[in-house]
Parts: C-alpha cells; structure tokens; sequence
C-alpha cells in the first residue's frame, strides 16, 4: 500500500534533500549563506530525479544539535529555501523539520508539499533531553492552515533516542494509527544511516494493515529487497551520498544502481 500521489506503483522510494546547517543553526555557513544552500540542494534534487527517484524529502538533517522548537530564522529559511527549489521538482515531495511537528506541518502546508514527516507520539529519552510530542496539535494546524490532504508520516522509534513506554512497536504503531491518525508509519533504526531492525519492521507491518508502512532509515541497495518484501516503501538518505556519508552531495551513480534494482519491484 503506498499513497495515490506517489503515483501507480506497489511501492515507492522517498530520496532525502538534505539541507545544509540552516541560519540560526551552529553549523550554518554565513560566507556561504543562504544561496549556496539552495545551489547545494538543487545540485542533488538534479541527481536523485534524473535517476528515477519516485518522491524527494527537505529535511534540515545538519541542524545539529538538534532541537525540539525550530527558531524562527530557521523556520523562515527552510520555508524560503524549499520554496525557492519547488520549481526545480518533477516529483511529488515532502519536508520533515527535525525535531518540531508543527514546523514540519506549517512548511509543508506553505510550500505545497504532498506530506510531512516527524515523530508526532510517544515519549522519549534522548540525546535532546525529554522527548514528548503532541499529534493533536499538529492535526490542529494542518486544518487550520486549509491542507487536509497534507499526508502526516509518523516516525514511531525516534532516532538519538528510546522511547519510555513499554508497549511492543507494532503495538505502538497500531495505536498511533487508531487514536492519533497517523497517515503512514515509519520504522527506523537507531541512528541517521541504521536500518531499523528486520523484525521490528516485519511485526509493525504484519499489523498495521490501514496505512502504508515505510523503512525510515538504513536502506541500501544490499537490504533493499529484503526491506520492501515487507515495506510499502523507503525513505533514503545516507546511501544515496558520496562514500555512503550522510553529510557528503547526493551521488548520482549510487542512485541508478539502487532504482535500477528497485525498479523491477516498484
């Protein structure tokens, strides 16, 4: 099961854009400033649609540390940054603010993104602190903001964190559809780059039966198959760079080999 506007496929690939340290963030590049983060961006959305990719994801992956409140420099700069690269997609696309539900809801609903992605339940120990999102807000402001056809993806194994209740995953994941709405579930490995466990993500998708369930992290083109035998689909970021590291350009190359075993399957 994979969602109408990813197109007529049995399952997708989600490609990340990940954005460089954003203003406001300690990593970000002022010399370099807001411009060359757009070049940098429209450099790898060129590579990941010329080699088949069926969906693209902003994600501010560089904001590192990260936080659970985006400020608001970041907040306008991602808004203003995603708007300036929209003309540039072929293909339906997404954002995901780290670590802040609302302003992953509010971007997307201002840009025009088909969905948002971030962890909307639960309760968290983390490298951040206490971790406890809300998803009545965050469906409070996709209505008030006119988009309730904006998809929410629900991140339910936080990444930098575990999480504090003590419910099994495919648990976790079946009440978060029922009573918080969630319009996909994603399953994720521990860290940026990890897979999610093979079992944990088999039990959650045996399960949850009402919406797609995606592979959030650690997909590569040695797993992939394994993964979307189970899987509606994946989100990549990591394998899709040069030398397999996260924080390096998209490679164009690593792109084709991927899609081109995937295709057979999509």
């Amino acid at each position: 099961m994979v969602f109408d506007f990813l197109g007529p496929r049995r399952k997708a690939v989600i490609a990340m854009v990940h954005i460089g340290a954003l203003p406001g963030a300690p990593l970000f590049d002022a010399k370099g400033g807001v411009n060359k983060l757009i070049d940098d961006a429209a450099k790898d959305i060129e590579n990941l649609q010329d080699n088949g990719v069926h969906a693209v994801m902003f994600g501010n992956e560089n904001d590192r540390p990260y936080r659970f409140k985006a400020p608001i420099e970041s907040l306008a700069a991602m808004t203003a940054i995603v708007t300036a690269l929209k003309p540039l997609l072929k293909v339906p696309f997404g954002v995901n603010y780290l670590w802040d539900p609302a302003a992953s809801v509010a971007i997307a609903g201002a840009t025009g993104a088909s969905f948002a992605r971030e962890i909307f339940t639960g309760l968290f120990a983390s490298d951040m602190g206490l971790w406890q999102p809300n998803a009545a807000d965050a469906h409070k402001l996709r209505r008030e903001i006119g988009r309730p056809d904006l998809k929410l993806l629900y991140n339910i194994n936080a990444e930098f964190a575990s999480s504090l209740d003590s419910r099994p995953i495919e648990l976790r994941a079946r009440s978060a559809v029922f009573s918080s709405l969630a319009d996909a579930i994603l399953v994720s490995g521990p860290l940026t780059g990890q897979p999610a466990a093979a079992a944990d993500l088999k039990k959650v998708a045996e399960t949850v039966k009402d919406v797609p369930v995606f592979a959030n992290t650690g997909v590569n083109i040695d797993n992939v198959a394994d993964v979307l035998s189970v899987a509606s689909g994946v989100i990549i970021g990591t394998h899709f760079k040069v030398d397999g590291n996260t924080w390096n350009a998209v490679d164009p190359a690593r792109v084709k080999r991927f899609m081109d075993k995937v295709a057979p399957l999509a």
